[in-house]
């Protein structure tokens, strides 16, 4: 387990933060992290390790309304959905979407694991939309951790007057 925040972490000391996450729209999302960020206390940026094993997916296909976010491929190769296209993406590509952002997501179709770094801004709140599972999330960050609100149909609250 990771030591008290401070600003430097040696590679050998990256590898034990590494933690699994996986995103339950997709039962194929499976990949191993390390907030590298959040180890040095940073608290305005977000900046993550990320090893996405041969076969495994990313998330789900997702876009974020207000949070920009990047990625950047050091080792191995993956298929990144952007905005419903399929594209090859490995070591030395790189991935930004501003927002409101386009749907994307990385897939692992190859046999090695794919390591890259993601980051971008961390707000306190942002809408995160899915859109091959029709549902929108408010999430918001509290000392806690993240929380996950489901949101339902856009509404117009004003009609035209008669």
């Amino acid at each position: 387990m990771p030591e008290a925040v401070r600003p430097l972490w040696r590679a050998a000391e990256i590898v034990p933060a590494l933690r699994p996450f996986t995103q339950r729209l997709n039962p194929n999302s499976l990949f191993r992290a390390a907030g590298l960020s959040r180890l040095a206390g940073m608290k305005r940026a977000h900046v993550s390790l990320v090893r996405l094993p041969p076969g495994k997916d990313s998330f789900a296909y997702h876009a974020h309304m207000l949070e920009e976010e990047w990625i950047y491929v050091l080792s191995g190769r993956a298929i990144a959905e952007i905005d419903g296209k399929n594209t090859e993406v490995g070591a030395g590509d790189f991935m930004g979407f501003a927002t409101p952002s386009v749907p994307h997501l990385l897939r692992n179709t190859f046999d090695e694991e794919c390591c890259y770094l993601m980051g971008g801004e961390d707000r306190p709140i942002d809408v995160v939309s899915y859109p091959k599972d029709d549902k929108r999330y408010l999430l918001m960050q509290t000392e806690a951790g993240s929380e996950f609100y489901e949101l339902g149909e856009p509404i117009k609250p004003f009609g035209k007057a008669e």
